[in-house]
């Protein structure tokens, strides 16, 4: 049967009056694959927090990281109290925040809050999903009357900052959330209704670089008492987190690669093999295959598995001969940079690097032997590389002045060509290849 929070509150109260019996509270069930990182008795699992890059907290030396916890801690065990299986806040102190730190997920959970509070959540560190008063007139100006869930920190008409509807629910009445979250993509459902839609997660710290990896979550507090209960999580492996990628905007790709053999390809193909529906450099062999058809602007999105060490390459506007790095526009660098061999590249090498002209953002790899699902858009001299759901370039070859070992790149200015692999003698594979023209 199913019952309330309040019903069974108030059973065990009636309980204890009439036996004496002392009664422990159940720990919150989760739905199936899901954990619950509060258990409904205690502060297990959490610290204190603040808006505070969690990078910076993870560069800082043990013991100064330790004593910044302990400070955070100090404000924050007065100002929380569980209360029948709820987590509430009094609207003042340090953030609840999982010691835990997490990469892809979902995450479940219901709040309720009063009239003028202000809230939020934020995902691996970094603020927001927006939680507030969306009747308070006084903050209709910075958008309180569209509602909450929005990714409120996102920079001024950035795709997912307002809800795409106002879900709120009356206050007094609990809210239901839902954030599914690849890389730094994000989708948020409050109270079952979608108010954003796989928008990037912009980095409130340095908007220059992308938001970490893996971090906390984080429960705002803001000014007004706020619960929250049914705190649950769910974390995404890979193979999940593509298909949830490959399943957004993918109106206009088209595949270039059969899945059985080289039809349409060309270039040095008995260098390369097709393995359970994917192309795979041969060991020791390498050499750049392309499609035939030539390409100007254009997206592809393409599934890339490194073995340890593995290299290669995306050829971008290959002529289909000479030096892809060189003679085409460019080569997008393939590679595990991870590997102690690789430990004294230039950054200008890192994974989805412009190879020898613009350096990626480092560490969005997946662990070696899982599948990376990566969409590169290239447009007049722009390149654009997100690797599982994060940007990790964003450049143009145009106003590259310096090259790396100053080994110029003449092909950097072409306009069209062939899109392919530049293998280099690693078993590097490549699966689902999607091109659409721009």
């Amino acid at each position: 049967m199913k019952r309330t929070h309040l019903s069974f509150a108030a059973a065990m109260a009636f309980a204890v009056l009439a036996t004496g019996t002392t009664f422990v509270l159940a720990a919150p069930t989760p739905p199936d694959g899901f954990t619950a990182i509060f258990n409904g008795k205690d502060l297990i699992g959490w610290r204190g927090g603040d808006t505070f890059d969690h990078r910076t907290l993870l560069a800082m030396p043990a013991e100064k990281r330790e004593a910044q916890i302990a400070k955070w801690n100090e404000n924050f065990k007065p100002h929380w109290s569980i209360q029948n299986e709820e987590l509430v806040n009094d609207g003042q102190g340090s953030y609840a925040t999982t010691e835990k730190d997490y990469g892809d997920f979902e995450l479940r959970l219901e709040y309720k809050t009063v009239a003028g509070a202000d809230s939020g959540i934020y995902l691996r560190g970094v603020p927001q999903v927006q939680i507030w008063d969306y009747t308070d007139k006084a903050k209709f100006p910075i958008g309180s009357n569209k509602g909450s869930g929005g990714l409120w920190n996102n920079s001024p008409g950035a795709l997912g900052k307002d809800p795409l509807v106002l879900a709120d629910k009356p206050f007094g009445e609990w809210n239901s959330v839902r954030v599914l979250m690849t890389g730094a993509r994000v989708s948020v459902w409050l109270n079952e209704k979608l108010v954003v839609d796989h928008a990037i997660l912009e980095n409130y710290y340095d908007r220059k670089t992308p938001i970490p990896a893996k971090g906390p979550i984080q429960l705002q507090t803001h000014g007004g008492e706020i619960r929250w209960r049914n705190i649950f999580i769910r974390e995404i492996g890979s193979d999940e987190a593509n298909k949830i990628l490959a399943s957004h905007g993918s109106e206009g790709f088209q595949s270039v690669f059969n899945g059985k053999d080289f039809e349409g390809w060309a270039g040095p193909l008995s260098e390369y093999e097709v393995v359970d529906g994917a192309i795979r450099c041969r060991p020791n062999k390498g050499g750049t295959i392309y499609t035939k058809e030539e390409y100007s602007d254009f997206m592809v999105r393409v599934e890339v598995k490194l073995p340890p060490a593995g290299n290669n390459g995306l050829a971008i506007r290959y002529p289909g001969e000479g030096d892809t790095a060189y003679g085409g526009m460019c080569e997008l660098q393939v590679i595990d940079n991870e590997h102690p061999s690789y430990k004294d590249l230039d950054p200008r090498q890192y994974y989805g690097s412009v190879y020898g002209m613009i350096p990626a953002h480092r560490g969005y790899l997946r662990p070696t032997g899982d599948w990376n699902f990566e969409e590169v858009t290239v447009k007049g001299s722009k390149i654009r590389v997100e690797l599982n759901g994060t940007v990790i370039l964003d450049g143009d070859v145009s106003t590259v002045k310096e090259f790396m070992a100053n080994n110029a790149h003449p092909g950097k200015d072409r306009t069209s060509g062939h899109f392919g692999f530049a293998g280099h003698n690693d078993p590097v594979a490549f699966r689902a290849v999607q091109i659409k023209k721009l």
